[in-house]
């Protein structure tokens, strides 16, 4: 694969042929069974060759296609295991790495935007990227002033093949279903549609970025690189090194899982806080272990990267989600429900009853309950179920809710934190969190309350 594939024929033929290719491998397992091998190893294998062009043809085709692959990737611990396996080493590989583009594109790249001289501005150039992701790859350099610095080329054409790969995806959802069973699919693609501007636009995330880096500047867990120049389809910022997320999750020590998990938590509710922005892409492949946190060489920093998508939030998170959340854990029900009917959650022309909300709403939000939750895919696992199968009260619960627009991203990414948090097995101090950062949940003082009486 030597350059983005951008003719329209061309990437819906290669997205067709996932969900083709699935049905095609599901008789090939078909003729296998009838010559008497067993049925667990065909599936296994079913499964493995499926994931495998799964990876090829979204990281070929870069663009939505990888996007989706991406987003897909942060789900897999809500899937059985025995779909799960054969799929996440696949999913995992486009959290870090897709085939590059030619070395000649880069340079083309380089020097229309800045300047036939650009090799002027650069003590040193890799041509070999040391990541490339869905709509542009990074080589290492050194800037004319000294520092190491990560520059992110944007693919020719990144923003005609991200939407044409999403109306495409989107029409075959559908078909897609078997590659991720029990997952709704539809939205997830809708959700992708609404950020691609946003995502195309370097300067709006050199601007969300360097917010981050100077609010985290003097943070001893968090590092945000600062951003050092920008342009049309070119983003330079600072470099920074330290073990990929994905690395932890596959091989890390419970120590790093643990420390990683608190800080990625840490990093989802106080970052709204203390910047007014939600780094809304949170799959593994954006963040970095770096040692040297707050006790030393042998403690954690979390490093994050890309900000190409963010919630604009100017007063952080929402009170309604902190309420709500705490109400619920008080439990009370009527309080809850008439929060959720008020902030359109539960639609006028829908009649619920509050205790069945409430029971619907706890086991999901386990974690915050106790001091320390273990993350397991075994957990993720049995909430997926619960909402998902039809014949459970929690499905056709879910079925009458309604997630408002203001609320989509912010629950995409929650979500999606959740699921990391479940790779990495770790153990949180959720609670901690957010009585710390998001708004409503802690229940206020009420010697603060009388000094503010006393003050009006």
């Amino acid at each position: 694969m030597s350059d983005l594939p951008r003719k329209a024929v061309t990437r819906t033929a290669k997205l067709a042929a996932l969900p083709l290719g699935f049905a095609g491998r599901a008789t090939w397992g078909l003729g296998k069974r009838i010559v008497g091998e067993s049925a667990e190893l065909v599936g296994r294998e079913l499964q493995q060759r499926t994931a495998e062009q799964m990876f090829k043809v979204l990281g070929e085709l870069k663009g939505g296609a990888m996007k989706f692959g991406q987003a897909l990737s942060v789900f897999e611990s809500a899937l059985p295991e025995e779909i799960a396996g054969p799929y996440r080493a696949a999913l995992t590989k486009l959290q870090e790495a897709a085939p590059p583009m030619p070395t000649r594109t880069v340079h083309a790249v380089l020097a229309e935007r800045l300047g036939e001289d650009w090799h002027d501005l650069f003590l040193e150039f890799e041509d070999k990227p040391s990541a490339a992701a869905s709509i542009g790859q990074v080589h290492r350099g050194v800037w004319h002033d000294g520092r190491e610095v990560a520059v992110k080329v944007q693919y020719p054409g990144a923003g005609e093949a991200l939407l044409s790969d999403l109306n495409q995806l989107s029409r075959f959802a559908r078909l897609l279903g078997p590659l991720v069973p029990g997952m709704d699919i539809k939205p997830l693609i809708a959700e992708l549609k609404d950020r691609v501007s946003e995502e195309l636009d370097y300067a709006l995330e050199a601007q969300a970025q360097q917010q981050h880096a100077q609010e985290f500047a003097d943070d001893p867990d968090v590092v945000v690189p600062a951003v050092v120049h920008h342009c049309d389809q070119v983003l330079v910022t600072e470099w920074i090194d330290g073990v990929p997320l994905s690395e932890v999750i596959s091989e890390g020590t419970q120590e790093q899982r643990d420390r990683a998990g608190q800080l990625l938590a840490r990093f989802l509710f106080s970052g709204p806080a203390r910047t007014g922005l939600l780094h809304a892409d949170p799959h593994p492949g954006n963040f970095r272990l770096l040692p040297g946190g707050p006790d030393g060489e042998d403690d954690w920093r979390l490093g994050v990267l890309d900000f190409g998508t963010v919630d604009r939030l100017p007063g952080g998170l929402p009170t309604p989600i902190g309420d709500s959340l705490r109400m619920t854990l008080d439990g009370e029900a009527d309080a809850v429900y008439e929060l959720l009917r008020t902030e359109g959650f539960v639609k006028e022309t829908i009649d619920l009853e509050p205790d069945a909300v409430l029971d619907y709403l706890l086991p999901i939000i386990e974690p915050a309950q106790v001091e320390a939750f273990t993350f397991t895919r075994g957990w993720m696992r049995s909430q997926a179920a619960r909402v998902a199968d039809p014949r459970s009260p929690a499905h056709q619960l879910g079925k009458q809710l309604n997630l408002p627009p203001a609320y989509l991203l912010i629950h995409r990414v929650t979500l999606s934190t959740i699921g990391v948090l479940c790779q990495l097995g770790a153990t949180v101090r959720l609670r901690e969190e957010l009585e710390e950062w998001l708004p409503g949940f802690a229940p206020q003082d009420t010697t603060d309350e009388e000094e503010s009486a006393a003050q009006a």
